[in-house]
Order: structure tokens, then C-alpha cells, then sequence
């Protein structure tokens, strides 16, 4: 898709990643020959429903959106209060019936007691809600590269303690920057594997804290390395699938599937790239999968319409899909 006009992208990946989330909550927990038997070959291509219901992917992108929106700066002791309200009154909604994940239920549930982060979050965990719901870092414009990633790293960590959830989130934030300001999907795979290399001993204690003390670990340098040392292992998977070509079969074969963070991000990310040329292509691919339909989906999207603006979606698609109106919002001032 060349040529398209970009000054929508904010826009393009909100909706992008509401969209993919619709089409792969359906199909989240079928295997991939039953998702084709049921839509065809190319997965699911239509959204359904007055309006298109989501996941929890969607409503935890808009908390995190939300807090960065109202967030006077950019600072760990402003915005983690917002984020820790944005995500209690997720936990509390009646809207939250979406087979939520039970690492971020467990820590909301922690975090309204009003304990530090560091000690309400799920220390082991790194699924792949830690990084689903961290585009809109990516795309506030004003912030420099230590605040994107000591954002993306504070808003996994709430919920998600593991060194590779924050790497993950990281890694999948600068993704979004870096196709929002211009770089070529084609080249992202390079960015962010060189972006590793530069972070892999980097522990941001002004935003992550006491977080890398516990059992068994001797520095915040080992304890953030690992994070990265299994973001880089996931890009040689993905090299090596871009490399062999795209056989038409299940992603998750390939990069794994996408319920830990940095296979979410590795699949989400070649079903983009084996799809540059139609995103809603890439959307249908990811909810096509065996692992982690809504998820691989969701970020598919995130990166393409991150790429392409508005001009990669159907243009019906936009008054069609839950939340729009808070979609529309955040990606106006963002755009």
C-alpha cells in the first residue's frame, strides 16, 4: 500500500487493533482448521455485529489511553496512579465479560488494596496482556525514547512482573513509533532487533523501582537481560519464517502462539509483514491462528493501520465497531 496518505495513523492502528480483536474473539480458542473449515481459507474477513463486540484487549488499550491522555506529564509518579485507577475501573466494569486474563484480574485485585505495583503485580507472569494493550505509547508524539520505554515497562508491569512482559512491551511500543513516524514494515524486523541489542542492559529503576528483587536474581542488569534475550530469540523465529516464505498455513507454527508476550508481538508482526499488501489480509491471518486469535489479531492491526492510517481499513468499519467513539477520540489527538 504505497502512496496512502498518513497523517491518520494514530487513528489506523486504534481502529486497526479494535478491528483484528473482533474478528479473532470468535476464534480464539479453535484450531486453525476449524477456523477455515468455518470461513474459508483466508479466515475471517467481515466484522459482525451492530456493533462488532471486542475484548478485553480493546478495553485495557483504551485504559492505558486513556491515563496517558489525561496524564498532565509524563513522569512515573504521575502516571502510575492513573493507570492503577484505569485499570481498577476496568476490573470493575460490567463491560469486563470478555474472558479477561486472570494475571490482570489477579493484580487488579492486588492493586486495590493500594500496595505498591511492584508487589501487586504477577511476578512470573509475561502473557501476552502485558503487551496487547500498550500501542498507545507509541503514539503520543511528544515523547522521547526513554518515556516510551519507561512507559511501555511501567503499564506491563502492573500487571505483569516478568522480565520479557517488559521487554515485550517495550519492544511492541517502539514498533508502533517507529511505523507511525515512517519506517518501512519492511524494515522493522531489523529496528527492533538492533533496539534490543541497545536495551539489553538497560533497568529503568526511575520507572520499574525494586522490581527486579527477587529470589534467585543478582542485579537489575541480569534480571531486564533476559527480557530481552527472549524478544531476541522470538525476532529469529520471525527471521526465519520471512525468510522461508509464506507456506498459507497457521502462523503460530512458526512464531509461536501468541499467549506469552513476545510470541504475541513475533506473530502479530509476521502476519503484518506476510500481508503488507492487504491489511485486512493481515487482521484475518491473526484470528486465523491456533494460539491467541484476538491477541495476534489485534497487534497485527496495531502495526499495519500504524503503517497505513485509515486508508488501510473499509471505510464502513469505523461506525461499525465498539468503542469507536473513544477510538475516535484518542486517535484525534493523537493524529
Amino acid at each position: 500500500m504505497s502512496g496512502v496518505a498518513t497523517a491518520d495513523r494514530a487513528s489506523g492502528c486504534l481502529f486497526g487493533l479494535a478491528y483484528g480483536d473482533a474478528l479473532g474473539k470468535p476464534t480464539e480458542f479453535m484450531q486453525a482448521a476449524e477456523i477455515r473449515q468455518r470461513y474459508g481459507p483466508t479466515g475471517p474477513r467481515e466484522l459482525v455485529g451492530e456493533p462488532a463486540l471486542v475484548t478485553d484487549d480493546t478495553q485495557m488499550t483504551l485504559a492505558v489511553g486513556w491515563a496517558l491522555h489525561d496524564a498532565p506529564t509524563a513522569t512515573p509518579q504521575v502516571v502510575e496512579p492513573l493507570l492503577r485507577a484505569r485499570f481498577l475501573a476496568w476490573a470493575a466494569s460490567p463491560d469486563n465479560d470478555r474472558a479477561p486474563g486472570m494475571t490482570c484480574l489477579r493484580a487488579c485485585g492486588e492493586l486495590s488494596t493500594g500496595v505498591p505495583w511492584q508487589q501487586a503485580t504477577v511476578a512470573g507472569s509475561k502473557g501476552c496482556g502485558a503487551n496487547m494493550r500498550v500501542a498507545p505509547v507509541g503514539l503520543v508524539a511528544g515523547y522521547d525514547d526513554d518515556t516510551v520505554a519507561g512507559l511501555a515497562q511501567l503499564q506491563a508491569g502492573l500487571t505483569h512482573g516478568h522480565p520479557t512482559a517488559l521487554a515485550a512491551s517495550e519492544l511492541t511500543a517502539v514498533a508502533v513509533r517507529l511505523l507511525r513516524t515512517g519506517t518501512p514494515l519492511a524494515d522493522l524486523p531489523a529496528a527492533l532487533r538492533e533496539h534490543c541489542h541497545r536495551q539489553r542492559e538497560v533497568y529503568r529503576v526511575d520507572w520499574l523501582g525494586p522490581l527486579w528483587q527477587r529470589p534467585g536474581v543478582d542485579s537489575p542488569t541480569g534480571f531486564i537481560s533476559r527480557g530481552w534475550d527472549e524478544c531476541l530469540a522470538a525476532l529469529d523465529r520471525l527471521d526465519a519464517a520471512l525468510a522461508a516464505g509464506d507456506d498459507g498455513g497457521d502462523a503460530c507454527r512458526l512464531t509461536g502462539e501468541g499467549w506469552i508476550a513476545e510470541e504475541a508481538l513475533a506473530t502479530g508482526l509476521l502476519c503484518a509483514l506476510w500481508h503488507a499488501d492487504d491489511p485486512v489480509g493481515a487482521l484475518a491471518r491473526g484470528a486465523a491462528t491456533t494460539g491467541d486469535s484476538d491477541s495476534i489479531a489485534c497487534l497485527a492491526g496495531a502495526f499495519v493501520g500504524a503503517a497505513y492510517g485509515m486508508a488501510a481499513w473499509p471505510s464502513s468499519w469505523s461506525d461499525r465497531i465498539e468503542y469507536a467513539d473513544q477510538l475516535r477520540a484518542l486517535g484525534r489527538a493523537w493524529d
